[in-house]
């Protein structure tokens, strides 16, 4: 399961739309992280954006987003203690990153993918790992939008195009209860 940009100090020009979306999906997605960490069958990865500081660590990442305008749209996502986390510098969880480096050494054939921003990051991380022959899952409640019908056209475009499995954080990794 990979995090994207939930990492965020909110104070770029699309911001304002973009909170709205987040206060949504950051209840599900918390939800979501915290049953993926207590399962050892789920590899859990953070990449965030590194804001433009190419020395910045997780700690520094995770202080920026904690001292924004929105960090209460940042502490319930935190990353757990040990789940890998990658720094990016573009769209693309895997431009410049060593995800999938990472990913096939861990075996893993399937990407959920979740955060911010569906029409965004979301999307071209989507593209980025079908090219890669990764199985796709995105759950709806889970990504957030600048834009409702470009969000929507995003998560169409990755089902129909890229055969992503569009789907609720319930349904995508059910409880240990559900199972």
């Amino acid at each position: 399961m990979i995090v994207i940009d939930m990492l965020n100090p909110y104070d770029h020009q699309d911001a304002e739309a973009l909170t709205a979306s987040v206060e949504r999906i950051v209840g599900p997605l918390a939800d979501l992280v915290g049953r993926a960490h207590r399962r050892e069958d789920v590899d859990l990865v953070y990449v965030n954006d590194n804001h433009g500081d190419f020395a910045a660590g997780r700690e520094d990442i995770e202080a920026l987003g904690r001292k924004g305008r929105r960090p209460d749209l940042v502490e319930p996502v935190l990353p757990p203690p040990g789940c890998a986390f990658l720094p990016k510098v573009r769209h693309s969880v895997f431009f410049g990153t060593a995800l999938d480096y990472l990913l096939r050494r861990q075996g893993v054939e399937t990407l959920v993918l979740t955060g911010q921003v569906t029409e965004q990051c979301v999307l071209y991380s989507a593209l980025d790992g079908y090219v890669r022959h990764y199985a796709l899952r995105v759950p709806r409640d889970c990504v957030a939008h600048i834009h409702t019908d470009l969000g929507d056209a995003a998560l169409r475009m990755m089902e129909r195009n890229m055969g992503a499995d569009i789907t609720t954080a319930a349904r995508c990794l059910p409880s240990e209860d559900d199972r």
